[in-house]
């Protein structure tokens, strides 16, 4: 039997050893796959240079909004922000929790970074809704009943607080009961929940036991409260009874569907 021509034999070499075109681009296209691992290497090394190296990209100034009382410079102070560190470095959380320990007046502080050189720390500073006297100075209490502040002198418009119930006395069970730190909540909770036209003239929030809270206003007329429970019902009660006997000088709304005005 014959065997393959020549022109045979050549035609099957050239299908076992593929097409022209494909065995051409196999090297270009390994070399192409080793350029580009070589460019993004280059490129990611280039970033984290930029990022912790370049001069560009460095915290140069700290700015401050939403102070009230305290002074931007005493808020610098406390964050202790590292000035001249890459900005990608600077541990936010880090700067929140150092302000809040070191400034308790400060209720909540963001931290944002503000490209390509700044940090900016946005704060907002704790209201007071109480205050605590001793000898002459002022405990600043906000509406959680954090004492967060000691001044010299007392805030306007914020009513002080007298907790004349003591582990001796009408109000010794309900203070070994509750304690404190619960009368104190429980004060300011009715402070919060007085009526806006009240609230800015009260002066005095005297709590005597859980449920005998009343509030001494600055033209002298009192409100007995009661307890902390049923704030807006109380609100809505006080102020439909201060309307309707404009001259009395004692209201109680401590049971708020049976309030009760006397004086006048």
């Amino acid at each position: 039997m014959a065997g393959p021509t020549t022109a045979e034999r050549g035609e099957r070499q050239q299908e076992s050893s593929g097409p022209p075109l494909v065995r051409g681009l196999r090297k270009p296209r390994l070399r192409t796959i080793i350029v580009l691992a070589v460019v993004v290497s280059l490129l990611g090394g280039g970033g984290t240079w930029v990022l912790y190296g370049s001069q560009w990209l460095r915290v140069r100034h700290v700015s401050v909004s939403g102070v009230l009382v305290l002074t931007p410079a005493e808020v610098r102070k406390a964050a202790a922000v590292p000035v001249g560190a890459p900005m990608i470095s600077v541990d936010t959380d880090a700067i929140e929790a150092r302000l809040r320990r070191k400034l308790p007046r400060i209720d909540t502080v963001d931290v944002v970074r503000s490209w390509p050189q700044g940090i900016g720390l946005k704060v907002v500073e704790r209201t007071p809704v109480l205050l605590v006297q001793k000898a002459r100075k002022f405990t600043e209490v906000d509406d959680e009943g954090v004492r967060f502040a000691t001044v010299s002198q007392a805030p306007k418009g914020v009513p002080l607080l007298e907790l004349s119930a003591s582990r001796k006395g009408p109000g010794a069970a309900s203070f070994r009961r509750f304690g404190t730190g619960r009368l104190v909540r429980e004060a300011v909770r009715v402070a919060g929940d007085l009526p806006a036209a009240v609230a800015q003239s009260a002066r005095t929030v005297q709590v005597r036991s859980y449920d005998a809270i009343s509030v001494q206003l600055g033209d002298g007329r009192t409100v007995a409260w009661g307890s902390g429970e049923n704030g807006g019902a109380k609100a809505r009660a006080l102020t439909a009874l201060m309307k309707a006997a404009p001259r009395a000088r004692h209201f109680d709304v401590s049971v708020p569907t049976a309030p009760a005005s006397s004086g006048s």
